[in-house]
């Protein structure tokens, strides 16, 4: 997402968003934000209709946050707004996780139950494979016509 757009979620000006950032630059590595070239901000300009370049100083291009970044901004300011997002994405990490250890639990019964049962598996597979070929051989068919 972009700084603007970002800061509109926010309901801050996109001036208190950069100036936090700057004051906060070791939370934001390469992979948590860039800013966009000239080029970059030209082309994506000419293809939204909605950026205004008026509002913006003619080199300051803007900064794009990835997800990490921006859970990350949403950390460091202080709105109403951005608090309650930060803990919005606390809260799904958390449930995210416990979800992620339900399914690992699952799997792990899953393949007990499959060694467990692996011949009876392998019976039951043998004869869905013959049944399968059983129906994709053709049956010959009667001629069709007067017989003589």
């Amino acid at each position: 997402m972009l700084d603007f757009d970002l800061a509109l979620l926010y309901d801050i000006e996109t001036r208190v968003l950069n100036q936090s950032v700057k004051r906060n630059s070791k939370r934001f590595p390469s992979d948590f934000m860039f800013q966009l070239t000239e080029e970059e901000w030209n082309d994506m300009s000419s293809q939204i209709v909605m950026t205004s370049k008026s509002k913006r100083p003619k080199t300051a291009f803007p900064f794009a946050f990835t997800e990490q970044g921006v859970a990350m901004l949403s950390g460091i300011l202080n709105s109403d707004i951005a608090i309650n997002v930060n803990i919005a994405i606390m809260r799904t990490f958390v449930l995210i996780r416990k979800q992620a250890l339900l399914h690992h639990d699952f799997n792990e019964q899953l393949q007990q139950l499959e060694s467990k049962f692996d011949k009876q598996f392998r019976d039951v597979y043998e004869a869905l494979d013959y049944l399968i070929a059983k129906e994709t051989i053709p049956k010959e068919r009667k001629p069709i016509g007067y017989k003589k």
